[in-house]
């Protein structure tokens, strides 16, 4: 392996690890809300703190999904962890429930660390074939829909604190340089 794929590989585990951490500040952070203003409609695209957390969760295991099924052996993205209702769409709400889709969201932030740090680093020059939503097949090298799939949830993450913001909630720092590594 060479020094860039391990720097390429180490950056993704440490993506993997400011993933959890900060959906688990953002958790928090609206934990102390009422489950009215949770899912007030503030404009979002996804409309409210729920919509959009429930947006990342429906995401995140889409494109699981589609990593998982490369022909690669990955045991930590099991396949009820990653399981989606028949015709769900990027605005399903998956968990109604606060405490449900806050242990959604813990759980499959865990098996992402694990699925990263157990993750083959030649597995990021593979290139990945899978169907987006609207079913254009798409092939890539593996590592850019992984940038994506990071990408995807920094910014709706944003439009969370944003969304907490308004309903007078200070989410805090959440730069990546911020993240203790302890």
């Amino acid at each position: 392996m060479t020094d860039a794929l391990a720097a390429l590989h180490a950056n993704y585990r440490r993506l993997a690890r400011y993933n959890a951490w900060m959906n688990e500040r953002l958790y928090d952070a609206a934990e102390g809300l009422p489950e009215a203003e949770r899912r007030r409609d503030r404009g979002a695209f996804f409309g409210s703190i729920d919509g959009t957390l429930n947006h990342l969760l429906w995401a995140d295991r889409l494109w699981l999904r589609r990593f998982a099924s490369q022909g690669v052996a990955f045991p930590a993205l099991a396949d009820d962890l990653l399981a989606l209702p028949e015709g769900a769409s990027y605005g399903t709400v998956l968990q109604a429930e606060w405490q449900g889709l806050r242990q959604a969201r813990r759980a499959l932030d865990a098996a992402i660390v694990r699925w990263v740090d157990e993750m083959p680093p030649e597995f990021l020059l593979r290139t990945l074939r899978y169907a987006n939503t609207k079913g254009v097949v798409r092939e890539q090298p593996a590592w850019q829909p992984l940038t994506h799939f990071f990408n995807h949830q920094t910014h709706h993450r944003g439009q969370v604190t944003t969304l907490l913001l308004q309903a007078g909630v200070d989410p805090g720092v959440t730069d990546l340089v911020a993240m203790s590594e302890a």
